[in-house]
């Protein structure tokens, strides 16, 4: 990892006002032009900027400016660390505890029946596991299948819900709305919906006759006056 200075503009400042160093010499060690150090040197840039040490911060020392100073044409150079800070080191398969190690193919199993949308590299990132070892037990030649049984990887604490969330969404980008075959609809169209309870034959209804109810009250008047006589 090369080495950076630290906060550049604000050694530029203190470099102006602290030292007898020319603008090109600034500008080459701070990584700025020598026209925005000469706008530093004339009060017109970095005005709110307090000057930073670089000699306190370690990375220039004094015999360095003073060669500098000596020969307009030195380069300054920052001085060696005193502390290595390590490489950050490259990110792999997320580290599974041993004492949780056994439970990795249940929880793989999991993930490929209830989410069979994440891939192999997904699953690989949650719960810490090789694509042989998915393959395994996407095609159900794993040495132990006949004993696996599906379990929440949140659950045995080998990924977080968040994490697991988060890979879901990202699976589920980008994939075409599912049919309503697949999505398993059981309504029927409105066009089928708007004839139920409508649908009529009729040829089977039957034409009513007027003389025929007409006759029939006729009867219903007579029979009741029947009646009433019979009663005197």
């Amino acid at each position: 990892m090369a080495q950076q200075l630290l906060m550049p503009k604000a050694t530029a400042v203190w470099l102006v006002d602290n030292t007898a160093l020319s603008f090109d010499q600034i500008a080459q060690f701070c990584k700025l032009h020598p026209l925005e150090v000469k706008a530093i040197a004339d009060g017109e840039s970095a005005q709110g900027i307090k000057g930073l040490d670089p000699i306190a911060t370690g990375q220039l020392s004094r015999d360095e400016i003073a060669r500098g100073e000596a020969n307009p044409n030195h380069k300054l150079k920052l001085s060696e660390p005193k502390v290595r800070v390590p490489d950050s080191k490259r990110k792999g398969p997320r580290y599974t505890p041993v004492s949780k190690r056994q439970d990795r193919p249940n929880a793989i199993l999991w993930l490929v029946r209830n989410h069979p949308e994440l891939k192999d590299a997904q699953i690989s990132r949650l719960v810490g596991t090789t694509k042989t070892t998915i393959e395994q037990i996407r095609e159900r030649t794993h040495w132990n299948s006949a004993n696996l049984t599906p379990m929440d990887p949140v659950t045995l604490g080998l990924c977080s819900q968040i994490d697991l969330d988060l890979e879901v969404e990202r699976a589920s980008k980008g994939r075409p709305l599912p049919t309503a075959a697949e999505a398993g609809a059981t309504l029927e169209a409105a066009q089928e919906t708007e004839k139920l309870g409508y649908n009529f034959d009729r040829e089977e209804e039957k034409e009513i006759d007027a003389d025929a109810v007409f006759a029939k009250l006729k009867s219903l008047k007579s029979d009741r006056k029947d009646d009433e006589d019979d009663d005197y």
